[in-house]
């Protein structure tokens, strides 16, 4: 009869986090060299040109031009205002608002307004060439937008704040204990 006197281990894990943010509205213009700083410049480019293209297509008042009008304005002031905020440290001073879900969400419905947009009036293009101009401009920003939802969706995922520092400190303690002797049922 063979006992067995093995002892029980158990981890326990803790997981503490320090957010450090700057309550002070100022001009920093570092945000630009980031990725995400870049990514929005070039989406506020691309968008403004977009803009300039339908509008100087030969039906500029049909509901083609409207709807990628529509899209690329909306998103061009959106994608401005973010790009203020985040210069001016107004997304670390209202950091309570879970901006990279926010911003996540935004770029996801820009991806996918973009993706109807250029294909509506890309099928335009072969009629006038400002509207295949628009549906590339618009391809490349549905590009974009799809780009920089990854990056907050895989921000959003590890906890990342959308602007200040988030410290995470990760704790694992084991601790072992003498189980009871098993016997062999019969």
């Amino acid at each position: 009869m063979a006992t067995d006197f093995s002892a029980t281990h158990t981890s326990t894990t803790v997981t503490s986090s320090t957010t450090k943010v700057s309550p002070v509205v100022r001009f920093d213009k570092s945000y630009v060299r980031t990725v995400p700083g870049i990514l929005k410049v070039v989406q506020v480019v691309i968008n403004l040109i977009g803009f300039i293209c339908v509008q100087v297509t030969v039906c500029n008042l049909c509901s083609e031009s409207n709807w990628f009008s529509f899209v690329s304005m909306t998103a061009f002031w959106v994608t401005l205002i973010l790009l203020i905020f985040y210069l001016f440290h107004i997304i670390e001073k209202t950091h309570i608002i879970p901006w990279l879900l926010v911003e996540l969400v935004y770029c996801g419905v820009w991806t996918i307004f973009y993706l109807i947009a250029a294909l509506v009036v890309s099928v335009k293009g072969k009629y006038d060439n400002a509207f295949a101009a628009a549906g590339f401009f618009g391809f490349v920003a549905m590009l974009l937008y799809g780009t920089d939802t990854f990056i907050k969706y895989r921000a959003w995922r590890a906890g990342d704040i959308a602007q200040g520092e988030r410290t995470v400190t990760v704790t694992t303690s084991q601790t072992t204990s003498p189980t009871s002797p098993t016997y062999p049922a019969y």
